[in-house]
């Protein structure tokens, strides 16, 4: 068996909690050609101190800025150079031999641009974990969803979604890339700051003909919301906002206007949900995510015509991969809490 290059990429920002953890399990790793990256986002404990002592074999990449997620990233993309990169969270336990797998079925198709592990909960491991599951998905109009979470619900792992299906998006948390594909897309998209910059990166990747696969073979542990909480104003903000960005930047003009307006109706009708819960933090979040879109559009623009000059399939090539329903109505009106009830065969391959 070749063992091609792989550049793992841990993101950092003080997380001395989870170092240790994170890197004891990366040291066990079994695949013999990794190297190993941490690039911290400004850090303002000893972080950075206490991985060159402990960890001599982590290469130490240091933004001067915390500047956000995506610019992190991009920073350590310019000084990667293996074939393959995995962008990893602080706050994951991986499994001895999870890299291989990942490796073997991007070795079999070079059309695969970025592939997943499959993300069990660190705390419950019999369940999915929140940020990842088996594999992102997305309906038509713009709301993410994912094989094992939809919204709220969070299934147990009972190897209902154990194949290396074609997805919509690969998790952040841990997302393993081709580098040659990534560099043909430009990177991360740094406007995004964070929050949905995966599922964008992936969005076009899929536009330039590329797929995405999870690989359950593959798995890791992952603590998760680490960094910003569920239900606060920033969390709600950077996912409405970047939700609306997606769409207007991505989409064909055909279908830009007339989805992103639906988007748009349903948060409002989440809106009104959460005044009248007296969630005021969401609330405000949606509004200011609104706002944000309607004083950008000019740089909105700008970015939707250098993303769709790179374009080579249509929206009805990238619709195959879509939910073609509304998963909000699906869950919030018809009851259907998890993907192997949704009834769809968009994903199918």
């Amino acid at each position: 068996m070749e063992y091609p290059s792989v550049d793992i990429v841990v993101l950092n920002y003080n997380g001395k909690v989870f170092l240790d953890d994170c890197f004891h399990s990366l040291e066990k790793s079994t695949y013999r050609n990794l190297h190993f990256y941490m690039v911290d986002n400004a850090s303002t404990m000893d972080d950075v101190m206490y991985v060159k002592e402990k960890y001599p074999w982590v290469n130490i990449i240091q933004n001067p800025n915390n500047n956000g997620y995506c610019a992190a990233y991009n920073l350590a993309f310019n000084q990667c150079t293996s074939k393959y990169i995995v962008c990893l969270n602080n706050d994951v336990v991986v499994d001895p031999g999870w890299i291989e797998p990942m490796v073997a079925l991007a070795e079999s198709n070079e059309n695969i641009g970025a592939i997943q592990p499959k993300l069990l909960a660190i705390k419950d491991p019999e369940m999915f974990e929140y940020a990842g599951a088996s594999g992102g998905l997305m309906d038509k109009y713009g709301f993410p969803f994912m094989r094992g979470r939809i919204f709220d619900t969070v299934e147990k792992d009972e190897g209902q979604y154990q194949d290396n299906a074609k997805i919509f998006w690969t998790s952040g948390a841990a997302m393993f890339i081709r580098k040659s594909v990534l560099n043909q897309t430009g990177g991360l998209d740094e406007i995004i700051v964070h929050h949905m910059d995966e599922i964008d990166l992936c969005w076009r990747m899929q536009l330039m003909g590329f797929e995405m696969r999870v690989e359950p073979k593959s798995f890791i542990y992952h603590v998760g919301g680490a960094t910003i909480k569920s239900r606060s104003f920033k969390k709600t903000y950077w996912n409405h906002r970047n939700s609306i960005y997606l769409m207007l930047k991505n989409y064909e003009a055909k279908n830009m206007w007339s989805r992103t307006m639906v988007h748009v109706f349903l948060d409002y009708i989440a809106f009104a949900q959460s005044l009248a819960t007296m969630q005021f933090q969401v609330a405000r979040g949606i509004v200011a995510a609104h706002f944000w879109i309607l004083k950008n559009l000019s740089l909105i623009a700008r970015e939707r015509r250098a993303v769709q000059a790179k374009r080579t399939v249509t929206d009805a090539q990238i619709d195959l991969n879509l939910y073609q329903g509304s998963i909000v109505w699906a869950y919030f009106f018809k009851g259907i809490k998890t993907y192997k009830n949704l009834k769809s065969k968009s994903y199918e391959n």
